[in-house]
C-alpha cells in the first residue's frame, strides 16, 4: 500500500511539471510569435491617395511599402463593366519597396477590352508581404483607386511681354495658367527658375525674368503641369541682344594684401589663421565673396504670393551728381608681380558710383530693408525688396540709418557712402537683382528702358485682363 501510495504521488508529480513544462513551451512559443519580426502583423501599405489623375500615355507609379519584406501583389483596372489584371508579381528577393508601374491596357486582356472612351477608371491593388502570420500566409491588404482620365494639357497663355532682354539685363512676362486639375507651374528663364506672383485676377501672373551676364545663351519658358502628368511648354518671346562685357587685369601689390585684404581677414577667425599673403587674396576674394553673395542671393529669392493689383517702379538714382568708377559684368583676374600668374579671379556684380565723401544715398523707390548691417567685401549694406522680386543693394557705405523690416517711401536717405568692406575709396557700390540673379543697373536706372519694357508691358495685359 505504501509502495502503491509513493508511486501514485510521483506520477503525479511527474505529470504536473510535464504540464508545467508544456504551458512555458506555448507561453514562450506565444510570446516568440507576438514579438518576432518573422511574426509581423502589419498590413503593407499601398501609397496613393483615394482619387488621382491619370493621362493613360504615362505608367502610373504607385509604391507599396511593407516593414519584413513584400511577397506578391496585384493589379487590375476596371472600367465600370469590365475589369483585367494589368500587372502581377511574385517577389523571391526580399524587397521592402516597390514602386508598381501600371500600364493602360491598349489590347485586350484574355479576351476582356476595356472602354478606351472611359473617363473615370478603378485601380484595385492587393498586396501581400512575406510575414510568418496568419498561419504563415502572410499580411494583405486591398485598395481600390478611383482614376479620372485626363487627355488635356494645361492651356497658357502669354498676354504681354518685353519685346527683348539682353545679356545681363531683365524682362517682365504675364500671363495665364489654366486647368481644372493644376499640379503647379514654374518659369525657366536663362538656366535660372522665376516665381510668378499672381496678378489681377485668379490664373493671371506676373514674373520678372533675368538673363544672367556670365552665360552667353538665353532661352526662356513657362511650363505648366497637370495632376495627370499633362504639361504645356510655352515659349517667351523675347528678342535676344548679345553684350559683351569688360575684361580687367588688376596687380594685386603686397600694400593692397597687406591693408585692405588683411583688414577683412581679421574680421573673420575662421580666416584669422592665414599667413600666406596669395591665400589671404584667395580668401577673401573668393571664398568670403562667395559667402556674402549668398547672403544676397538668399535674400533676393523671396517673392510675395499675395495677389498684386499693380507694380510701379520710376528710374533709380541712388547717389546725386555721381560719376560711374566701375561696371557691371566686369571680369577682374588679379595677377601678382607678371600678368601671367594670375592668383586669383572674381565678377564685379554691380555699379560702382562716387560723388563727394559720406555722400546721402536714396532709394528712389519705396521698399522694405531686408538687410541693413555688415557684409564683408561689400561692408556696411542695406538691402531693400521692392516688389516683384526686384532688389537693390548698396554696398560699402559709411553709416545706414535704416534699420531691417523697415517700410521706407521713395526718395529716402538709407546711408552715407563709404569705404568699409572690400573698397579703396569713398564710392557706392549699387546693385540690383532679379529673383537672386544680379542685373544692369543701368537697365533701371533709365527712365525710357521702364516705360518700355515695364509699364507699357502692364498695361497691355491689363487690356486683355479687363477685357478691353
Amino acid at each position: 500500500m505504501r509502495s502503491s501510495g509513493f508511486s501514485y504521488k510521483k506520477k503525479k508529480s511527474s505529470g504536473g511539471t510535464l504540464w508545467l513544462m508544456v504551458l512555458a513551451g506555448l507561453l514562450g512559443a506565444g510570446a516568440y510569435i507576438f514579438t518576432s519580426k518573422d511574426f509581423e502583423r502589419n498590413k503593407p501599405v499601398i501609397q496613393s491617395e483615394a482619387s488621382i489623375y491619370w493621362n493613360r500615355k504615362v505608367p502610373l507609379k504607385i509604391p507599396i511599402i511593407d516593414e519584413s519584406a513584400l511577397q506578391s501583389y496585384e493589379v487590375r483596372v476596371s472600367d465600370g463593366s469590365n475589369e483585367v489584371t494589368v500587372a502581377t508579381e511574385r517577389l523571391l528577393e526580399n524587397v521592402n519597396k516597390k514602386i508598381v508601374e501600371i500600364s493602360y491596357p491598349k489590347k485586350a486582356v484574355k479576351g476582356v477590352m476595356l472602354d478606351p472612351r472611359a473617363t473615370n477608371l478603378k485601380v484595385t491593388i492587393i498586396a501581400t508581404d512575406k510575414s510568418k502570420w496568419n498561419f504563415f500566409q502572410g499580411n494583405s491588404v486591398e485598395k481600390t483607386i478611383d482614376v479620372k482620365v485626363d487627355y488635356k494639357r494645361p492651356d497658357v497663355n502669354i498676354l504681354s511681354n518685353s519685346y527683348s532682354i539682353t545679356r545681363g539685363g531683365s524682362a517682365l512676362v504675364i500671363f495665364q495658367v489654366k486647368d481644372e486639375s493644376l499640379k503647379g507651374f514654374y518659369v525657366k528663364a536663362g538656366g535660372q527658375m522665376f516665381k510668378a506672383q499672381p496678378y489681377k485676377e485668379e490664373g493671371y501672373y506676373a514674373t520678372l525674368i533675368a538673363w544672367p551676364f556670365n552665360k552667353e545663351n538665353f532661352t526662356a519658358d513657362i511650363v505648366a503641369i497637370d495632376k495627370a502628368g499633362n504639361k504645356r511648354i510655352a515659349h517667351i518671346p523675347l528678342y535676344v541682344m548679345a553684350k559683351n562685357y569688360k575684361v580687367s587685369w588688376i596687380e594685386a601689390k603686397d600694400k593692397f594684401i597687406d591693408g585692405k585684404i588683411s583688414d577683412l581677414i581679421d574680421t573673420e577667425p575662421k580666416y584669422s589663421t592665414i599667413t600666406d599673403r596669395l591665400e589671404k587674396l584667395k580668401a577673401v576674394n573668393e571664398t568670403m565673396r562667395l559667402e556674402n553673395e549668398e547672403v544676397i542671393h538668399t535674400l533676393a529669392k523671396n517673392v510675395s504670393d499675395e495677389m498684386l493689383d499693380s507694380w510701379k517702379i520710376k528710374k533709380f538714382y541712388p547717389l546725386k551728381n555721381a560719376a560711374k568708377v566701375a561696371s557691371f559684368g566686369d571680369e577682374r583676374h588679379y595677377y601678382y608681380g607678371e600678368k601671367e600668374n594670375e592668383v586669383s579671379r572674381s565678377y564685379h556684380v554691380g555699379l560702382d558710383m562716387a560723388s563727394t565723401k559720406m555722400a546721402k544715398v536714396v532709394s528712389s523707390n519705396p521698399g522694405k530693408v531686408v538687410f541693413a548691417e555688415y557684409n564683408g567685401i561689400y561692408g556696411n549694406m542695406p538691402m531693400i525688396d521692392h516688389g516683384m522680386g526686384l532688389y537693390t543693394l548698396y554696398g560699402h557705405c559709411s553709416n545706414i540709418v535704416v534699420s531691417e523690416g523697415e517700410e521706407i517711401g521713395a526718395d529716402f536717405v538709407i546711408a552715407q557712402t563709404g569705404k568699409s568692406g572690400l573698397a579703396l575709396g569713398d564710392h557706392l557700390h549699387f546693385g540690383i537683382l532679379v529673383q537672386g540673379v544680379e542685373v544692369r543697373p543701368e537697365e533701371w536706372m533709365d527712365s525710357k528702358w521702364i516705360k518700355d519694357n515695364v509699364n507699357k508691358v502692364f498695361k497691355a495685359a491689363d487690356k486683355i485682363i479687363k477685357g478691353e
